[in-house]
């Protein structure tokens, strides 16, 4: 800590031991001066007492002491205390900011690559305690964004450079050929064209991502049961088994993420699903908040790794031997877009496999005397 705190500290305890110390001399002061109690009389024969024995001596009345003196000396007694004041005031003041100083140490030796580091403040729980714990919350926080980071621009940079790669080394194999003719080198670029494509839906999908974290450009007036009723009718008739029941459930957000958010969900169903499954989609108005549950059949998937699939370029190692089409970036697109539009995204693995996604949105207000939930739903299976 600067020395003009140590400074400051001790101005103000030596200035209130001052304070006090001068209060109290003046409160006796008057007290002895002005004091509104009797004064005992001088004993009968007492020298100067009227028919005493003895010379007659001026003396103060009887009864009142010396008030001059005593202030003199009480002003004495407080210049000598106001000094242990001040110096026991600098001594108290450089044992409270003592943890300060520690923790200031500590927070210079944190950088970028040593976030690990934490104050770890011990003694007393009192405000300093509870400063040094939040802020080691706050590292916690940072730590794991930092980590998230460097994991997402490690993997985005893999899966940028694997179809690059097999790009070039399929040009560099065509032209090593001096016997290549026209349909080989068809193919090639076939091949390639598939990669390009592969890579164009990659960066794609990674603009989405971070549009997603900056949150809706604009708010309109919604319907989920609707928005999702369009994206089933793109979707076709794919091979799992398809049931929805859309109840309306109107919200408010920006149209095309709520159309990208719908159309992940039912593209990861129907990418990870099972031969012979099934796909069941509902809409509806729970608690007050537009809702859309997605559940599908599917590979077990452990409890643990349910919050892994949230993440960027991660995926359940069975599906990725099984379908390596998929980039890894729809539930973790599904999960920013929940919470740039302040909504929540609950995953939840079904016991006999597959999974259960339910997103939850902010309601919106609707016009007096309708009622969103009168209409019946819309069923499809």
């Amino acid at each position: 800590m600067r020395p003009a705190v140590r400074l400051r500290l001790t101005l103000l305890y030596g200035g209130l031991f001052l304070g006090a110390g001068a209060l109290l001399i003046a409160l006796v002061y008057i007290l002895v001066e002005f004091s509104p109690f009797p004064v005992a009389p001088a004993a009968p024969g007492a020298p100067g007492a009227p028919g005493g024995i003895g010379p007659s001596v001026q003396t103060p009345p009887a009864g009142r002491p010396d008030s001059m003196r005593l202030l003199v000396n009480s002003a004495i007694a407080l210049a000598v205390m106001a000094f242990a004041a001040v110096l026991l005031g600098r001594l108290m003041a450089e044992r409270v900011l003592r943890p300060l100083g520690e923790m200031t140490a500590a927070v210079r030796r944190i950088t970028a690559d040593r976030l690990d580091r934490r104050l770890a403040a011990s003694g007393p729980d009192d405000e300093l305690k509870e400063l040094a714990d939040t802020f080691d919350e706050l590292l916690d926080r940072l730590e794991a964004a930092f980590t998230a980071q460097r994991r997402f621009v490690a993997n985005a940079s893999h899966e940028l450079r694997t179809p690059l790669t097999l790009q070039r080394a399929m040009a560099e194999v065509a032209l090593a050929d001096p016997e290549a003719d026209a349909p080989s080198l068809r193919a090639v670029l076939t091949r390639m064209l598939a990669a390009g494509e592969h890579q164009e839906r990659l960066i794609e999908a990674l603009l989405t991502l971070a549009r997603s974290r900056q949150g809706p450009h604009h708010q309109e007036p919604l319907d989920l049961a609707a928005i999702t009723g369009i994206a089933l009718d793109r979707l076709g008739n794919p091979e799992p088994r398809v049931e929805s029941a859309l109840h309306p459930a109107p919200a408010s957000g920006d149209g095309a993420l709520i159309e990208r958010l719908v159309a992940n969900l039912l593209d990861n169903a129907v990418r990870y699903n099972v031969p012979g499954g099934w796909i069941r989609v509902e809409t509806a108005v729970v608690s007050g908040r537009p809702t859309l549950t997605i559940t599908n059949s599917g590979p077990v998937i452990p409890p643990d790794r349910v919050d892994m699939l949230l993440e960027p370029f991660q995926r359940l190692e069975t599906a990725r031997k099984a379908r390596g089409d998929g980039l890894g970036l729809g539930l973790s697109i599904v999960a920013a877009i929940a919470e740039a539009h302040h909504g929540t995204l609950v995953a939840r693995p079904l016991p006999a496999g597959g999974l259960e996604v339910t997103v939850a949105l902010p309601g919106r207000r609707t016009p007096a005397g309708t009622d969103s939930g009168s209409r019946a739903p819309a069923t499809r299976s």
